[in-house]
């Protein structure tokens, strides 16, 4: 069954956009509230810091994802994983102006970057959910931190990507999926790859 859109798309959409407008520092309560139309004390309430509209974005987009896919996709790993990644940054189109601030200032305000870390980390375990590939115990966290920076990479690049078939995002994706393989086997994760196989799976001869 599909799932619905996440009721709070229009108010991400919003926050998007005055982040565009303002920054993420220039996010307040009556800025929000004039751009979603959602009231002020409603806001407050359900907000009391702005970092809880950082984890309603990640589950605004990843719930996005989930309701295109597909169980039993088939395809490797890794080829799951770039249609999953695609299809999360298909879901980031309608806030591309306010990321492409919000990433900008990321790098430079090690306050926000520390509060987007566990929204990354949460976003891309349920990535790894929807390619199919194991999200749970340590090396599915590993996976996941593998994938943030992946993530992380392929968004920057997206931002700047004005072509209509978003190729370099798709070249830049690949690289850093690449990469993200060759730092696996590093860390002993089967076969290089981001999403270890169970070790009957791993043991059978190609």
């Amino acid at each position: 069954m599909d799932m619905p859109p996440h009721p709070d798309a229009p108010l991400i959409e919003a926050l998007f956009r005055v982040i565009a407008a303002h920054g993420w520092r220039g996010v307040t309560v009556t800025r929000l509230a004039a751009a979603s139309g959602v009231p002020a004390g409603e806001l407050v309430g359900r907000f009391p810091s702005r970092l809880g509209l950082l984890r309603l974005f990640g589950d605004v987009v990843t719930d996005e994802v989930a309701r295109g896919t597909v169980p039993g996709q088939g395809g490797t790993p890794r080829d799951r994983l770039f249609d999953v990644l695609m299809r999360g940054l298909d879901a980031l189109a309608p806030y591309k102006a306010g990321l492409r601030r919000l990433m900008t200032e990321m790098y430079t305000d090690p306050v926000l970057f520390g509060a987007m870390a566990p929204v990354f980390q949460h976003s891309m375990e349920r990535m790894l959910d929807a390619a199919e590939l194991d999200s749970a115990g340590p090396k599915g966290r590993l996976r996941a931190a593998g994938l943030a920076v992946v993530w992380i990479r392929a968004v920057n690049v997206w931002s700047k990507d004005e072509s209509e078939e978003l190729g370099p995002t798709m070249a830049a994706l690949d690289r850093a999926l690449e990469r993200a393989e060759q730092a696996a086997r590093s860390f002993g994760l089967v076969g290089g790859d981001l999403a270890a196989a169970p070790p009957d799976e791993a043991a059978t001869p190609a």
